[in-house]
Order: C-alpha cells, then sequence, then structure tokens
C-alpha cells in the first residue's frame, strides 16, 4: 500500500508528460488526478489504521554503495510521515481536481498551444517528489527528494514561461533554495563524517555523543550537535522561507494559483518544518541551535505579518501569511514541542490551501484581476467562494471560544504554539513576538475580505458586471477542505497537545517517564522517547546502543508541553483578544471609516513604504550580492575574456606569429650557398654538442 502511493503520482506524471499525445490532454488530466485521489484515499487508510508504537521500513532498491557509505531506497512509516502522506496527497488530490476548472481556459496560452498535460504532469510530479522526501528512511534519500520539489517549483512557478517576470521568480526560487540546500548539505556531510551513516536510527543512537563532540569546522572549535543541528536548519529556512532566505516566497505568486496553493499548504515550505521535526532526536542535543530556531521563527513570523498589512494583491497577502504561520512552527519545534509543530501544520494545510483556491475562485470570477483594490461587493456575485473564504479566515485569524477545545483549526493550534512559545521562553521575546502577529494576521486577513467581499464594486465596471461564481469541479475542493479547517482542530487536538498519554500514544513514545515525574507534576510522562536504560546513559555521558522510540523524540528533561498546559489565563486569551482587536480596528478601517487607511498611509509615509517594500530585503541583496556579482561577471567578461583572454590569442595570431614567418621566409632566398652555409652551421652544433656531451661523460 505505502510504495502504491508513493509512486502512484509518479505514474501519473510519466503517463501525463509523455504519453498525452496517445491519450489526449483530458485523459492525461483524468489519469494524473485519479492516481491522486488513490494515493490520498490509502493514505487516509494508512493513517488511520497505523499501529503508532511501530516504524515500519519498506525497502526498494539499493543505489549507492560506496566505501562505507550504503544508501537504499527505503519507505520509513511512522506517525510523522502518517501526517504527512495525509497532508500531501489530500491537498494535491483536490488541487488536481480544482485544476481543471481553473486551468481549462488560460490566458496565457493561445487556443492551439497545448499545456494542460504538461501543468498536471508537473503537479503529479512535484507531489511524487515531495512523497519521496517524507517518507525516506536517511538523508540521502532525503535529500533526492529535497531538490526533486525545488526542480518542480522552479517548472511550476516558471509554468507561463511566456512572462518574464515568471522565469525570474522561477530562477529567484531556485537560487535562493541554493543556499539553503548547500546548507542541508553539509549537516549530511558532517554527519556521514562522525557517524559513518546517513540512516536516520543510526544518527538518532549517535545523538548524545554527538553532543559531547567537538567539531573543527571554519577555524575554530563547534559542539557537533549544535553545528549540524544550525546546518541542518539552514536548508529548512531556504525551503520554509524563513527571514534571510525567504525573498523567493512572495514571487512564487506568478505560477498559476493552484501551484500557489499546492506550495504554501502542502509542499516545499512543509519541508523544512518536517525535517526539523524529523531530526528531534539530534535537536534536542543541541539547545544553542534551537534557540536560534526559536528566535529566528519568531521574528519570520513578525516581519511577514507586518508586510502582510499592506499588501494589495491577494495572492501575495496570504504568501506572506503562509511566511508567519511558518514561522510559528519553527517556534513551537524550537522550544522542543513538536507535536504542536506537526497540529499547526496539519492544521494550516486546509486552511491555508482554501485560502489560495478560494482566491483562485475570485481571480477565476474577475478575469484574472488579482488587485483587491479594484474588487468589492463580490458577496453575492460569488457567495460559494464567499463562504469558503469566511471558513478559512476563521480558522487562520484563530476564532473559538477561549479557554475550551471547541474552535476552527487555527484557533486551537495557533493556540497551542503560543502557549508552547510562553512556556519555552518564560514568557519572552518569542511569546510576544507571536501574540503580535496574531493580532496582524487578524487585521491583513479581515482587511483581504472586507477590501474583497464588502462594500461597493472598485475598478473596471465591465469585470464586476461580468464576474461570476466558479464551475463546480473549483467550488467541490473548497467545500472539502472547509471540512478540515472547521474539524481538524478540535478532532486531533489530544493527539498533537492534549493529556500526555494521549501524545504519547499517538507518537508512537513510550510512557516510561512516569515513575521519575514525582517532583514535576506529570511533565515527565509526556517527553518519554526512550527506554530507561538510555535515559540512564544519556545522563552519564554514554554512547546509546539505539535509536529512541516514536516518531518525535522529546527529551526527559524537557517539560515545555506540560508548562504549557499550565500556563496562566492571560496567556490563554491573548491570541483570541489579540484576534478581536484585529477584526475591530479592520472594521473600523474598511467598513466604518474606509477613509481611514488612505490618511493613515499619508501620514506615516515612510513606514508605508518600508512595509510595501517588503523591509527592502530585495534592494539590500540586490545592492550586497546582485550588483557587486555583475561588476565582477562584468570585469571578467571585458577584462579577462576580452582583454587578456582574446587579446593573447589575437596577439599570437596576429602579430608574433606573421614576425616569425616573415623571419623563416628571409631564411628561404632560393641560394644553394645560404642553404649549404646552414648545413655546415648545423653540422658545427651537433658536433660540438656531441663533443661536450660525450667528455662530460
Amino acid at each position: 500500500m505505502e510504495t502504491v502511493i508513493l509512486f502512484a503520482p509518479l505514474v501519473g506524471a510519466l503517463i501525463a508528460g509523455f504519453g498525452w499525445r496517445l491519450i489526449g490532454e483530458k485523459g492525461a488530466q483524468f489519469v494524473t488526478t485519479g492516481l491522486l485521489f488513490l494515493a490520498c484515499a490509502l493514505s487516509w487508510v494508512t493513517f488511520l489504521g497505523l499501529d503508532a508504537s511501530t516504524v515500519k521500513h519498506i525497502h526498494i532498491l539499493d543505489y549507492i554503495q560506496s566505501g562505507s557509505l550504503s544508501t537504499e531506497w527505503s519507505i520509513r512509516l511512522d506517525r510523522l510521515t502518517a501526517i504527512m502522506l495525509i497532508v500531501v496527497t489530500s491537498v494535491s488530490a483536490l488541487v488536481h481536481l480544482y485544476s481543471f476548472g481553473y486551468m481549462a481556459h488560460d490566458d496565457n496560452w493561445g487556443h492551439h498551444e497545448h499545456y494542460k498535460a504538461r501543468f498536471f504532469a508537473y503537479l503529479s510530479f512535484f507531489t511524487f517528489a515531495m512523497l519521496m522526501l517524507v517518507t525516506s528512511d536517511n538523508l540521502v534519500q532525503m535529500f533526492f527528494g529535497w531538490e526533486g520539489v525545488g526542480v518542480a517549483s522552479y517548472l511550476l512557478i516558471g509554468f507561463y514561461y511566456k512572462k518574464p517576470s515568471a522565469n525570474a521568480a522561477a530562477i529567484k526560487a531556485f537560487v535562493v533554495n541554493r543556499v539553503g540546500d548547500f546548507g542541508f548539505a553539509l549537516g549530511i556531510f558532517g554527519l556521514f563524517y562522525l557517524t559513518d551513516s546517513i540512516s536516520f536510527d543510526v544518527i538518532f543512537a549517535a545523538a548524545p555523543e554527538l553532543a559531547e563532540t567537538e567539531l573543527h569546522f571554519l577555524w575554530t572549535e563547534w559542539n557537533a550537535a549544535n553545528l549540524l543541528a544550525f546546518l541542518l536548519f539552514v536548508g529548512a529556512m531556504g525551503k520554509s522561507a524563513q527571514l534571510f532566505l525567504h525573498t523567493w516566497l512572495p514571487d512564487a505568486m506568478e505560477g498559476p494559483t493552484p501551484v500557489s496553493a499546492l506550495i504554501h499548504a502542502a509542499t516545499m515550505v512543509t519541508a523544512g518544518v518536517f525535517l526539523v521535526c524529523r531530526m528531534s532526536p539530534l535537536m534536542e542535543y543541541a539547545p544553542e541551535a534551537m534557540g536560534f530556531v526559536t528566535f529566528l521563527g519568531a521574528t519570520t513570523a513578525f516581519v511577514a505579518a507586518t508586510i502582510g498589512l499592506v499588501q494589495n494583491d491577494i495572492k501575495r497577502v496570504i504568501a506572506y501569511s503562509t511566511m508567519s504561520q511558518l514561522g510559528y512552527m519553527f517556534v513551537a519545534a524550537g522550544v522542543g514541542v513538536y507535536s504542536v509543530a506537526m497540529f499547526h501544520l496539519f492544521t494550516h494545510a486546509f486552511f491555508k490551501a482554501m485560502l489560495f483556491l478560494g482566491a483562485g475562485s475570485v481571480i477565476h470570477g474577475m478575469h484574472h484581476e488579482q488587485d483587491m483594490r479594484n474588487y468589492g461587493g463580490l458577496r453575492k456575485k460569488l457567495p460559494y467562494t464567499f463562504w469558503a473564504m469566511l471558513l478559512g479566515t476563521l480558522a487562520i485569524t484563530g476564532v473559538g471560544i477561549p479557554l475550551t477545545h471547541i474552535g476552527f483549526a487555527g484557533f486551537l493550534s495557533k493556540d497551542a504554539v503560543i502557549e508552547s512559545a510562553w512556556a519555552g521562553t518564560q514568557g519572552g521575546y518569542a511569546f510576544w513576538m507571536l501574540v503580535v502577529a496574531a493580532l496582524f494576521t487578524s487585521f491583513y486577513s479581515w482587511r483581504l475580505m472586507f477590501l474583497t467581499f464588502w462594500g461597493k464594486p472598485r475598478g473596471d465596471k465591465h469585470t464586476h458586471e461580468h464576474a461570476h461564481e466558479s464551475p463546480m469541479v473549483m467550488l467541490v475542493p473548497l467545500g472539502v477542505l472547509a471540512l478540515g479547517a472547521v474539524f481538524s482542530g478540535m478532532i486531533w487536538y489530544n493527539s498533537f497537545f492534549g493529556d500526555h498519554h494521549s501524545v504519547n500514544k499517538f507518537f508512537g513514545i513510550p510512557d516510561h517517564h512516569v515513575e521519575a515525574s514525582e517532583g514535576h507534576g506529570e511533565a515527565h510522562d509526556d517527553h518519554a522517547a526512550a527506554d530507561a536504560h538510555d535515559d540512564h546513559a544519556a545522563d552519564h555521558g554514554e554512547i546509546h546502543a539505539m535509536a529512541p522510540q516514536g516518531a518525535i523524540f522529546m527529551h526527559p528533561d524537557n517539560h515545555v508541553m506540560d508548562e504549557a498546559h499550565h500556563a496562566p489565563t492571560w496567556v490563554k486569551v491573548s491570541p483570541f483578544i489579540a484576534m478581536i482587536l484585529g477584526l475591530l480596528v479592520a472594521i473600523w478601517f474598511y467598513i466604518v471609516n474606509p477613509e481611514m487607511p488612505k490618511k493613515l498611509a499619508e501620514i506615516q509615509r515612510p513606514l508605508y513604504l518600508f512595509l510595501l517594500n517588503k523591509w527592502y530585503f530585495d534592494e539590500i541583496y540586490d545592492f550586497i550580492f546582485v550588483r557587486p556579482a555583475q561588476a565582477i561577471g562584468r570585469f571578467l567578461w571585458k577584462r579577462g575574456d576580452g582583454n587578456v583572454i582574446d587579446g593573447s590569442i589575437n596577439g599570437v595570431a596576429m602579430g608574433i606569429i606573421p614576425f616569425f614567418t616573415r623571419l623563416a621566409g628571409r631564411a628561404q632566398s632560393g641560394y644553394i650557398f645560404t642553404y649549404a652555409f646552414a648545413m655546415v652551421i648545423g653540422i658545427a652544433v651537433l658536433i660540438t654538442w656531441m663533443t661536450l656531451t660525450g667528455g662530460a661523460e
């Protein structure tokens, strides 16, 4: 079953990509979509029927054998993999179905141009690469999937290759991700150097030893666990668009909207969060590295939320929302509550996919107009899309009943992240950044809704008159995702963040720390991951004989989840209060007094431009990296290639060779005595040389 889940999208991609002339474009669409729904159904069967206490290793083939490096392609099936399987296949299947309607008539292609089969093949290949990544049983296999999603994102972001902006966005995504991937590759090299293996089980077992190992890197000594965890996180920064390596994400909106939904909800950006959670046995022994993860995640959540406040492109607002929510996930992982990071990843996939597909429905109905300033009053024109996006907005802003477990998906998972951040940082920087980001998220999410669906129609009158609801093939995926946005948090809350026994059972973590937790309530039960012998060995710096059990690992000294459960009431209600404040300000700005945003932008012009230009990251990178690189390229081209290389060749060809040619030409006089004289000179030189060398011997 697991093999079918993995390879069904690849088979669909190959058939659609190379066989569409035989089965037609419609046939290619049906084959790829049908195989994705098959993979989706089997993923849910696997997820619901999985015995979390066992980890399955399903061997497929051997593909690298070199010295002590023995790499096999195997499927690792545990709870973490099962969660990612349903996220990836569910969203991808619905995106495939949605694309039937969205890509039916694309203005970027002529009537006789065939693009649909290629688009669906790329979608399926993207899905296969992500499935390869999440089912990996070693770091090399994960790296193959990691690069596969990079290639697929390049193909899909640049799908409209006739547009220069789409080509530039695709190249930008590819180049920025190469920076992160270099860090990831260094982390893999370092782990292989120290453990002589790239297998997860061997690396996890060696983590306590790595925590006590010094590694020489860049002219100084580092703690091996901290350095390698940091290098792996650099890879996650690129894929998951964390601050400094985030600039590719908003530009990725150049691809078709279904691509945006797939990238932002299920594939690509979730890979970094999955990597950190998968490597939790190593991360738990790297406190400094995880402190950096927490800091950068909180900063990313805040910065992205500030930029989202003023964006006018409907897709870019949701894109910065994704970047902000990814920051939340990394904060949860950074403070050591990996189950909550996965909880937010899980719920976010549903409501973010729905928001993107809803935005696509609006763009489709408004004839590819994406500027929200040209929307307004679309509630009656697009009623189903409106209700779907309203549910998505209620989910992302965190609407629910405070101090209960009743609410939309984002209410439960986002509050769990914020409570964990409070516990993990003692109410410090990360907690306050996330609360402020929650306020901003509420504001820009409701701003999007009010500008799009309320008020009077703005922009082109003809476009508004002909605005229409999307076909049913696009609305059905919205309805399915709406169920996830409403119920996924409430259904799985206990499994991800509920009582300790439920979380341990869900992730297959043994309950071995109950007896040792007398002085700390029930905390130890929450974080059990290795047997009692392993705990004793860790305390004395001995090497673990076995990898910790369970899909995630939380060190026995990690009590953050327990402390989060006992957070003060004001901490638990703070995200709800932030959500209400953001909603009230949005109502004031866009319903009560629509002139207020314009006045505020004029009064605070420098701040407005600073946020509108995305903190000038692109301009700074252009100044620091792009222009110097262009200058060096110009210098090497004109001076190096032009003057030195071409000049040398031209000088030899046009100067030196003609000079010796003329010199040799003078010797060709045609007189016999000249040649005889040359022969005599030659014989004299030869006899002299032989005499001298013979005498030397």
